[in-house]
């Protein structure tokens, strides 16, 4: 049995998918992975992918190429030839685009979330429940399509994840990673900056990390009292710094569900644009900052609408040091079992 599994956004969506790939993995023969191109190093480290096809969708992509013939032609023709095709997508997502697409391709059996009425494009139309974390929600389609839910639904990447200690100088640091996706996410840098102060004050050794195009803001972060990784690690070597943290402080963005993959805990300062009970940091120690009831709540906005961004403005470097010892501390941070490479 060929399965095809779609999670066709960020980094982070793609890694809380990790849950229902493995679910499937379990029972398949081969799984293949549709994602996008900012999901693709993700994609490459989830455990149980065989195969990742990468294609940009244009009602999926934030910055979308236009629809173009040619190119739907060439998506169709490497669709082919699966057997069942699960389409994982958030609540404002549609799944019915890809499925027409599939169904061009042959596949004969579909199964998504849908809102919308499906007609023959989907053979299960799953109805989640309630606010549910991101990656129970996935796994509830992939249940719900006879894949039973794997024994630990944690996240997870694949192994072994390359050595970093050179990098770092050993375990047993703080990572504050300040960068974020979109502008509404951010914690302010001369708050990062602080915290990275307070947290070397207190006696930590503090990691700063992010790409290749965030280096001014990691230099501005990590100053004098931390050690600057920015646009030095590849996601594998991400992973493995963050794996080495007793904490990483982080917005809602990927290297937090990252974080959480490895079994880190998290000082997620989450803007409440998209709700906390779906995306925060899951199945590991969190302390969950920011102010849930400001006035960008629920709207999804990639800029923030309300002057001086109160939601992340309000709290203190203060407020994160002291997070910091809070999580670092929880025994339940114990990083996952080592997961089999597929």
């Amino acid at each position: 049995m060929r399965v095809l599994l779609a999670r066709q956004d960020n980094l982070g969506d793609v890694l809380l998918a990790g849950p229902a790939v493995r679910a499937v993995a379990a029972a398949a023969d081969e799984v293949a992975l549709l994602c996008g191109p900012r999901g693709r190093a993700a994609a490459d480290l989830l455990p149980g992918v065989d195969e990742v096809i990468e294609w940009r969708a244009p009602w999926i992509d934030p910055e979308p190429d236009p629809v173009d013939r040619a190119d739907i032609d060439r998506a169709v023709e490497a669709l082919a030839g699966f057997d069942r095709a699960l389409i994982l997508t958030s609540f404002h997502q549609s799944p019915l685009p890809l499925a027409l697409l599939l169904r061009l391709a042959g596949t004969p059996w579909i199964g998504g979330i849908s809102e919308d009425y499906p007609g023959s494009l989907l053979d299960l139309r799953h109805r989640p429940e309630g606010d549910v974390p991101e990656p129970l929600r996935m796994l509830a389609l992939a249940e719900d399509a006879g894949f039973p839910a794997p024994a630990d639904t944690r996240l997870r990447v694949r192994e072994p994840l390359p050595d970093t200690d050179h990098l770092t100088g050993g375990v047993g640091y703080v990572v504050v990673h300040p960068g974020t996706s979109v502008p509404a996410r951010a914690w302010p840098p001369e708050r990062c900056a602080e915290a990275v102060r307070l947290l070397r004050a207190a006696g930590h050794r503090v990691v700063v990390t992010g790409h290749g195009e965030e280096k001014e803001l990691t230099a501005l972060v990590a100053g004098e009292d931390g050690l600057d990784l920015g646009g030095r690690t590849a996601l594998p070597e991400l992973a493995s710094v963050l794996r080495g943290a007793r904490a990483v402080v982080a917005g809602n963005t990927g290297p937090a569900h990252l974080a959480a993959a490895v079994g880190t805990p998290v000082v997620s300062l989450f803007a409440p644009t998209v709700p906390a009970a779906r995306w925060a940091p899951f199945g590991v120690p969190m302390a969950l900052l920011g102010d849930q009831g400001a006035p960008c709540k629920d709207t999804r906005a990639r800029v923030c609408p309300v002057d001086g961004h109160p939601c992340l403005a309000s709290v203190g470097a203060d407020e994160v040091a002291a997070a910091v010892e809070v999580v670092a501390a929880d025994p339940r941070g114990a990083p996952p079992e080592e997961a089999p490479a597929r």
